[in-house]
């Protein structure tokens, strides 16, 4: 028996240290790994289509534009990351000669030089046979059969960034296959860049449906290269958040060969393309894909290096930041994402150690948090004795209820349409909302603009007067009769069509799915019953409701948006005309089009901040107010936990590649892993006595039986 139990004891714990529930492999515990997860699957990891957050937590770890936020520096600041410094513009008159800041601007023009000896990380589209041809990029079809993902190809190579491949990406925005959402944005400031899309529309149309269209072959006249390392943007106009955009993904560098390689059907067809397998020259590299499991980054092993920041905040230093001043970056050799579809399996394995950083749900918020006798936010005793931080503040986001402004009931500029919307947005109690599901972190949206951002507006003279008045020196909703007032006017008295009785049914498109929506759906229905009104929720994955929108087939839907940069034309290019999803494949998910407000935008975006662009931006609130295509919306306040072990916390709202700042302590952590997960012996003690009870009639039988045959056996002979 006691054998049989020592058995068992060593195949369930072997002689292994590490917590019985760990769900990592044992040798990874005291590895320089970071752990985190996902919810959705990137939809897009191509840097020319991707603008999704939950994209953006990969590429930005994996492309390298030319310019970067400083991590510790507040008010945000760009510095050079593969550049070797942020380029003034020159300003030149319409007949190209330079002159100086003023109202004769017709062109602003960047020239941007980078460090030379970057490479690429290790991809089999660099490689090339003895005679320098490439070896994969005309796969034959018994060379594809032995494919079926990137990890099998024999061989990798790499070569050195050049300017050539910022040029080469840039005019991948303007590529008709890959409808990338800022080409109309872009379209109208990057001189060419719509002359370049016409061409490539007419040379795609006469090549076959499989043919690769080779961008060096066609000429973009507002970027060009100057030499191996240098290159030249041309803008229209004066338009200083162009510097910017140069620090997003959009304006990393993309290599022809991977172009190349990856536009081979046979690839495409196996789900090998750069939407899944990213090519960078960044600190780390996509090395598992598996979006219905893990996704994997490791550190690029020809990253060309870069040092954490010697400067900072006053309050950087004593706060630790500045503790790793000088030394190479990245800290982290291995990032691993597991994919997570609720929010419970994710706190429970934070609290395990298992997670190293965490947001807060509501229903772990009361476990978490304690609101002190001023309002503010602290952590509880529990939280405290394990050592997590807690770091709060205001985002520059905004999550808002959209219109679809192209649909024939809820959408247009009549008066009809106008009041239905207006109704249904006081309606939809905002702030009861940001109290029940969100624990009172966020403040009620009054405009698209959000705290922290030029164009935001304090008090009373803030407010969206369509559905809020001042009382007792704060924001308040309009009353519901207000709202079924603006519902008659919309021709829906009581909720029904005034000329046919019918009651109105309105859809609401989402991603959001399982349980833990169920309960904020359900309340926003009742919203809309409070007019009498009938919603439909129409429940999709993440990337076909991103199609939806795209195809301007929603009708009322929730999204938002995250500051790309720190400056208000951010947040209004949302409701520009020129920016729509439809039928432009920008950001104007609503659709959103007035001409007096696009008139407004377009004096505004180019404007120094100041009382002059002050007063544009309030005017152009005040259409918006009037017009409704959001009905509501707010800016969240950000509870982030994190582990002792997670080192060099400083939240950057506009950098997206800070990833190789943070720093482990793997040994700590695998401490706390033992000591908060101790082995649940009960119920191996009722294992073993449920198999002991069962062998035991077994062990009883056998000797019984092993006694009667020795005491009839007759002796041995002598």
């Amino acid at each position: 028996m006691r054998s049989v139990a020592a058995v068992v004891w060593v195949v369930l714990f072997g002689c292994s240290e590490a917590p019985l529930n760990q769900p990592y492999p044992d040798h990874e515990s005291d590895q320089n790994i970071l752990y985190s997860s996902f919810e959705a699957r990137p939809k897009h990891l191509d840097p020319a289509r991707s603008y999704s957050s939950n994209e953006i937590t990969f590429t930005g770890q994996i492309y390298e534009p030319p310019f970067q936020y400083h991590y510790l520096k507040r008010p945000y600041t760009l510095v050079p990351l593969t550049a070797e410094a942020v380029p003034q513009p020159v300003y030149l008159n319409a007949d190209g000669v330079p002159i100086q800041d003023g109202p004769q601007v017709a062109f602003s023009v960047y020239e941007i030089r980078i460090q030379p000896g970057i490479r690429y990380q290790p991809h089999p589209a660099f490689t090339r046979d003895a005679a320098g041809r490439f070896l994969y990029h005309d796969l034959s079809a018994q060379a594809l059969a032995n494919i079926s993902t990137l990890d099998d190809f024999e061989k990798t190579d790499t070569r050195e960034l050049t300017a050539e491949d910022y040029v080469y990406e840039i005019k991948r925005l303007a590529h008709p296959g890959l409808q990338s959402p800022i080409y109309g944005f872009m379209a109208a400031y990057i001189v060419g860049l719509s002359a370049l899309s016409e061409n490539l529309q007419a040379a795609q149309a006469k090549l076959p449906s499989d043919a690769f269209l080779d961008l060096r072959s066609y000429p973009l006249s507002g970027v060009e290269v100057v030499d191996r390392y240098t290159y030249r943007i041309k803008v229209v106009g004066k338009y200083p958040q162009f510097i910017y955009w140069m620090a997003m993904p959009f304006f990393a560098p993309i290599p022809y060969e991977a172009d190349r390689f990856y536009a081979q059907p046979g690839l495409i067809e196996k789900n090998i393309t750069l939407d899944w397998f990213p090519v960078g020259t960044g600190p780390y590299m996509l090395t598992i894909n598996n979006p219905n499991r893990q996704m994997v980054m490791r550190k690029n092993p020809n990253f060309h290096g870069e040092a954490y920041p010697t400067d900072g905040e006053s309050s950087d230093g004593p706060d630790g930041l500045l503790a790793d001043a000088g030394r190479p970056l990245p800290f982290i050799e291995k990032i691993v994402f597991s994919l997570e579809k609720e929010d419970i399996p994710v706190w429970n394995k934070f609290l395990q150690g298992y997670y190293d950083a965490s947001g807060i749900s509501s229903d772990s918020f009361d476990q978490v948090i304690r609101i002190g006798a001023g309002g503010e936010a602290d952590l509880t005793d529990e939280m405290r004795e394990k050592g997590i931080r807690l770091r709060t503040g205001t985002a520059t986001t905004t999550f808002y209820t959209g219109f679809n402004m192209l649909d024939p009931v809820v959408g247009g500029g009549g008066d009809a349409a106008r009041a239905l919307r207006q109704a249904i947005a006081i309606a939809i109690d905002e702030e009861e909302s940001i109290a029940i599901f969100a624990n009172g972190r966020g403040i009620a949206m009054q405009g698209p603009i959000p705290p922290g951002i030029f164009g935001f507006t304090e008090g009373e003279a803030g407010i969206n007067r369509v559905i809020y008045d001042w009382v007792d020196r704060k924001p308040k909703r309009k009353g519901i009769e207000q709202a079924r007032r603006l519902l008659s006017e919309a021709g829906y008295p009581n909720g029904r069509d005034a000329k046919t009785g019918v009651p109105l049914v309105l859809h609401f498109d989402t991603a959001a799915t399982g349980p833990e929506a169920k309960s904020s759906l359900d309340w926003l229905r009742k919203q809309f019953e409070k007019l009498h009104i009938q919603l439909v929720i129409r429940s999709t994955d993440y990337n076909r409701f991103q199609d939806k929108i795209a195809q301007g087939t929603a009708q009322i839907f929730q999204w938002g948006w995250n500051a790309d940069y720190p400056d208000p034309e951010n947040f209004l290019f949302l409701l520009y005309g020129p920016n729509a999803k439809v039928g432009k494949n920008g950001e104007n998910a609503t659709n959103y089009a007035n001409p007096v407000f696009d008139r407004l935008f377009e004096r505004m975006k180019d404007l120094d901040n100041g009382p002059e662009r002050q007063a544009l931006i309030d005017q152009m609130l005040g259409i918006v107010h009037n017009d409704t295509p959001w009905a509501t919306g707010f800016h969240p306040k950000q509870f982030s936990l994190y582990h002792a072990w997670y080192g060099n916390v400083k939240p950057n709202l506009m950098a997206n590649n800070t990833l190789k700042y943070v720093k482990i302590e793997a040994g700590l952590r695998a401490d706390q892993r033992v000591a908060w997960n101790p082995p649940r012996l009960w119920p191996m003690g009722v294992l073993l006595g449920t198999l002991a009870m069962g062998i035991l009639p077994a062990v009883m039988a056998y000797r019984k039986k092993t006694r009667c045959i020795f005491e009839t056996k007759p002796p041995s002979p002598s």
